[in-house]
């Protein structure tokens, strides 16, 4: 039965680490499950549900990456924190393309993932961009429905888009030709503009322009240090 409580996975191969990050969080009021590796996190998070998921990268059996892909083929909206002995920028960029909502490079300071924590169940907890009446959008060969996060291309068969896609694409329908600066997309969407939240929106945007380049007419456009153009000629 799930208590009051925001529940949180760890999957953490570091037994005295992951005990000690179970401890200080279950302090703070957290209903903490702890995993010992990327396998046995895998059975966890599909026998229960979690409000949040801090995934090591490095584990045996199953590397954080790819645990998180399997949580976002789940569940789109899960917020995952990634913990890593890295600091190589290409594992900082996979970890956002597979679904990251944030980044610590152990060590760390405990508070610092505390506020992090915080801030995202704060963010998901909030109301989502609100639907104006419109929600069928064309452009270009494209028809999309913003509701069903329906993205449909001619007669080909319709892609299910993820909340945030749907929002960021939806936002760049609503500023059409004209700037959508990142500073809205930002606070609109996950409503916060740290220097990782906002290489995460741009893994977004190539998402979206992977999947509207079937129509060479239309283009999103980076405006250097300002936001982004969609553009139907």
């Amino acid at each position: 039965m799930r208590t009051n409580l925001k529940k949180i996975l760890i999957v953490e191969d570091d037994h005295n680490f992951g005990n000690i990050l179970k401890d200080y969080l279950t302090l703070n009021n957290y209903d903490v499950v702890l995993a010992s590796n990327g396998k046995d996190g895998y059975e966890k998070f599909f026998t229960d549900d979690f409000d949040l998921c801090i995934l090591d990268v490095m584990m045996p059996y199953k590397d954080g990456f790819t645990l998180a892909k399997e949580i976002r083929e789940k569940d789109d909206n899960s917020p995952i924190i990634f913990l890593t002995a890295k600091t190589l920028k290409e594992d900082v960029l996979r970890g956002f393309k597979t679904g990251a909502d944030d980044y610590l490079t152990k060590p760390f300071d405990s508070e610092v993932l505390l506020a992090k924590i915080k801030a995202i169940l704060k963010r998901n907890s909030l109301i989502e961009i609100p639907e104006v009446e419109e929600f069928l959008f064309e452009i270009g060969e494209f028809k999309f429905n913003s509701k069903l996060r329906i993205l449909s291309y001619k007669s080909n068969d319709p892609v299910k888009l993820s909340p945030k896609e749907s929002q960021l694409l939806r936002l760049l329908i609503l500023y059409k030709n004209d700037l959508l600066t990142r500073n809205i997309a930002l606070n609109k969407i996950w409503r916060d503009q740290s220097y990782f939240t906002s290489r995460s929106m741009d893994v977004y945007i190539a998402k979206l322009r992977k999947l509207l380049e079937r129509d060479q007419n239309i283009e999103i456009l980076n405006v250097h240090g300002e936001g982004f153009r969609l553009t139907v000629n």
